[in-house]
């Protein structure tokens, strides 16, 4: 074999990070029950690719491969990981192993680790904690489930804004220090504790030593109350190209950060919901979930599809009549309905993303919408065409053809209309649009569409 060629076969051998064969020498220490094989071998690991080794695995083999790492780095490792498999693990330690695992954590890993605790292990850990420590954990939950506050991140370098650049590097190396182990800016505070401005590490170390800090401060400074939603500040993050946001309270005081890491993993997490959501998947899902838990995941929004097709059967009963005089439009009613359903998801789902990131605004919605059902009139008289063609040629009836071209434009300008506006309506009056829209959708698009295309029949062709 070839350098290249086996370069190639162990790139396909690793699965996002985690080498088929670590998986494969784990589990085989697993079976032999070989504990310091399998600290070893996960040792040199970053706990994110020991997090998804986790994933890759049944609940037994965690189980067993946890007793013998016997906790060893598990505390990062549990930060990694995604709530449902985070909660089999915690479940699996004792209280004061729990306690250790997590004593060395961020203050925000720790509390997004507690909201999923019991009282027995969150009481071990908060007293495994510095008493520092635990007052800034339990302030932090304290805040509402979805602000910044609940979010933040205590750990963060203030500086007043009289020093200069050689203060800051002497406060920085001086002796019993303690700094946050990653921190990107100096936040400089007046004295009464209330956030000025901050510069970056980088202006710091490249500017001379008698430079004050406040003549470098960064343009981009801005604050966020600690009850402001954390998708705000996440998406102001990602909207400004912040590194670092600070976190005021109501006096205006720094009390935290939440930084680019955290804000990105945050829209990493809104994202996937709503992908799931517009499935009609609901809650917290994994592929280490339960038949039974992931059944009553799935059901709620299976009954209301199942109610929206009986609608549209409906629709189809009312003109049982027309399909026993021309068994050719059996054969093409799904046709029109399924390319309704179709182009409406189409809109739908530019439509809920737009909403999420804020796009989507009372300020555009009504061009969106207008784009939006122009794409479905093109789209809807270039399918007619085709369609048209196919009708006619199929079936030997030209009519047919014509029939199910104007049913084919109807619906696919009705989806458009549908695919914006559904979710605009549902956001205003406090519906997830991720989550309801997709049955709205179907359900129109279905309903218009057949009853266009039967309709049309009814008319023109007996």
């Amino acid at each position: 074999m070839t350098e290249p060629e086996q370069i190639k076969s162990e790139d396909e051998d690793e699965i996002y990070g985690v080498a088929q064969t670590l998986l494969d020498d784990v589990l085989a220490a697993v079976e032999r029950e070989d504990a310091d094989a399998v600290v070893a071998l996960l040792d040199p690991v970053h706990p994110a690719d020991i997090a998804h080794l986790f994933e890759l695995i049944d609940a037994r083999q965690r189980a067993e491969l946890l007793r013998l790492w016997d906790g060893y780095g598990v505390g990062e490792v549990l930060s990694e990981l995604d709530d449902v498999l985070r909660e089999e693990v915690i479940d699996s330690l004792e209280p004061a192993d729990l306690a250790d695992a997590v004593r060395d954590l961020d203050s925000d890993d720790v509390v997004d680790l507690i909201e999923d605790l019991g009282s027995e292990q969150t009481e071990a850990v908060l007293d495994a904690l510095d008493d520092a420590d635990r007052v800034n954990v339990e302030r932090a939950l304290s805040y509402p489930e979805e602000s910044a506050g609940r979010h933040m991140q205590v750990e963060l370098v203030r500086a007043p804004e009289h020093w200069t650049v050689g203060e800051a590097i002497d406060f920085l190396r001086s002796d019993g220090q303690i700094l946050p182990e990653q921190f990107y800016h100096l936040i400089l505070v007046d004295p009464r504790m209330k956030a000025v401005g901050y510069v970056t590490l980088g202006r710091v170390l490249s500017s001379k030593r008698e430079v004050l800090l406040k003549d470098i401060l960064e343009d981009t400074f801005r604050t966020f109350h600690v009850e402001e939603d954390v998708e705000e500040v996440a998406n102001a993050i990602n909207h400004y190209h912040l590194i670092t946001a600070p976190v005021v309270d109501d006096d205006d005081r720094i009390v935290g950060v939440i930084t680019i890491d955290d804000a990105m993993a945050f829209l990493d997490e809104e994202a996937e919901e709503d992908l799931l959501r517009l499935a009609g998947v609901v809650g917290e899902t994994s592929l280490a979930d339960r038949v039974m838990e992931t059944t009553k995941q799935r059901f709620p929004w299976l009954a209301v599809n199942l109610l929206t097709a009986i609608l549209a059967s409906l629709v189809i009963a009312m003109f049982e009549d027309v399909i026993a005089g021309l068994v050719a439009l059996a054969v093409l009613m799904p046709i029109v309905a399924s390319m309704g359903g179709n182009a409406g998801t189409q809109s739908l789902t530019v439509a809920v993303r737009a909403i999420a990131t804020r796009d989507l605004t009372g300020s555009n919605v009504w061009r969106v919408i207008r784009r939006e059902v122009l794409v479905g009139l093109i789209n809807g008289l270039a399918f007619a065409v085709i369609m048209g063609i196919i009708g006619a040629v199929w079936f030997g009836q030209p009519m047919l053809g014509v029939v199910i071209a104007v049913a084919m434009v109807i619906n696919l300008v009705v989806a458009g209309l549908a695919g914006t506006v559904i979710p605009v309506i549902l956001e205003k009056v406090g519906i997830d649009p991720a989550l309801a829209s997709g049955a709205f959708v179907t359900t129109v698009t279905d309903v218009v569409g057949f009853f266009a295309f039967l309709g049309l029949a009814a008319m023109w062709l007996l």
